[in-house]
């Protein structure tokens, strides 16, 4: 089997972010961007999907953490891209409800190559640490936008704004893990069109 491995490296004057990810890996995740409450959202993406995931960013925390929450997101949408290749004989579809205490989320994606992305979360708080709440929405839209996949994420209810949040990660992270299994009886892509690439 070919390896699915990615590794992206972004530089702008706002953000430098290098990160590597493998698709079939085991859960083992080494994440630093500056921004704790990211690191831990990524890191239960990783052990929920079985990635291998190292995140390493720098960024101008000093603004505030937007850019580097946004251009990790991009980083690691445009990682998924990369490692999946073709996507051929990929599951390509994948759903997961997660609760988290009193909080309930569920993920659907769809690796289509057709980038698009509904999200359904309120959240109560200004920010939970260091990163503001209004950019849950956004990372999912960028992985979505630079991962080429259409993803729809909903919190149908919750009082803590941490719990809703995590269990949107930890379904993304489960979605995932379904939708870039290889299926053993597919050698083809999985499309009647014959491509995912666009």
């Amino acid at each position: 089997m070919t390896e699915r491995t990615a590794v992206i490296t972004r530089q702008t004057n706002e953000t430098q972010v290098d990160l590597s990810l493998n698709l079939d890996g085991r859960g083992e995740a080494a994440i630093n961007t500056g921004v704790g409450f990211l690191d831990h959202m990524l890191h239960h993406v990783a052990v929920h999907g079985l990635f291998d995931l190292t995140v390493e960013a720098t960024g101008d925390l000093h603004i505030d953490a937007h850019h580097t929450v946004e251009d990790v997101a991009i980083c690691l949408g445009r990682a998924l891209d990369q490692a999946l290749g073709d996507r051929k004989g990929i599951v390509r579809m994948g759903a997961a409800y997660v609760p988290m205490d009193e909080a309930l989320a569920r993920v659907v994606v769809d690796l289509s190559g057709r980038p698009y992305a509904v999200i359904d979360a309120v959240f109560d708080t200004p920010a939970i640490g260091q990163m503001p709440t209004s950019l849950v929405t956004h990372v999912f839209e960028s992985i979505a936008v630079h991962g080429r996949l259409n993803l729809h994420a909903q919190v149908f209810y919750g009082r803590d704004d941490h719990h809703k949040a995590e269990a949107l990660f930890k379904a993304l992270g489960r979605a995932l893990a379904q939708a870039v299994a290889l299926d053993p009886r597919r050698g083809g892509i999985p499309s009647t069109k014959g491509t995912l690439t666009g």
